[in-house]
């Protein structure tokens, strides 16, 4: 007997949770030699396909899914979001990442990368705090509690994770270009801070296209 199966196919990062992708690209970057698997692990990560039913599946709708597939992971760019709902709970972005306190932007900048990968969820921690006091456009946030938990993230959505990476670290390079150098002793510092942000985003760039091209060379 046939049993029927669900194929949700993500049309864009708004229906990824960021669990969900980071499981994709430690695997995918585990087998990066092995095209086939690398799909596979698509299949199944970001659409909910069970492996031992991939195979079951006919050659028309593989092919459809494919293209899908490719045709959402080449698209990162998103715009920030001010304000995310968790758990019932109303957070806002940093409003004011030059006032940033020391502690949160030095937790922030002590990664090699600032890029979403298992360090990610602990950074939007830091970006992302409950809002203390909101009237209209204006509002504020609770102060950084380097003890807050940060589990909470892995259930955030992709669109809000990648709109929140490119923003801060646009910024905060534009930042770091107006006040570090005005700090005495701080230039190996801010040149440090600097590669690090612009390594970050081709990171990401280079990562996500790299996944959309493995797709794309088995459709053709």
């Amino acid at each position: 007997m046939k049993k029927e199966i669900v194929i949700q196919v993500p049309k864009d990062y708004s229906a990824v949770k960021l669990k969900d992708y980071l499981e994709f690209r430690n695997a995918t970057e585990a087998y990066k030699d092995e095209p086939e698997a690398v799909e596979a692990l698509a299949f199944s990560l970001l659409c909910g396909v069970p492996v031992d039913y991939l195979y079951q599946i006919d050659s028309v709708t593989i092919g459809k899914m494919r293209a899908d597939l490719a045709s959402f992971l080449q698209n990162s760019d998103y715009k920030l979001q001010k304000f995310i709902t968790i758990n019932g709970v109303e957070y806002g972005f940093e409003p004011n990442l030059s006032q940033m306190s020391y502690g949160a932007y030095l937790d922030c900048t002590k990664y090699d990368t600032i890029t979403i990968d298992k360090n990610w969820a602990k950074i939007m921690n830091i970006l992302y705090r409950p809002i203390r006091k909101k009237a209209g456009s204006s509002y504020e946030i609770e102060p950084y509690n380097p003890n807050e938990e940060w589990e909470k993230f892995l259930n955030v959505h992709m669109d809000v994770h990648f709109g929140a990476l490119f923003f801060f670290i646009d910024l905060s390079k534009t930042l770091l270009s107006s006040t570090l150098k005005s700090m005495k002793g701080q230039t190996e510092m801010f040149h440090q801070l600097n590669t690090i942000l612009e390594r970050s985003g081709n990171r990401t760039l280079q990562s996500t296209n790299w996944q959309k091209e493995i797709l794309e060379s088995s459709i053709r």
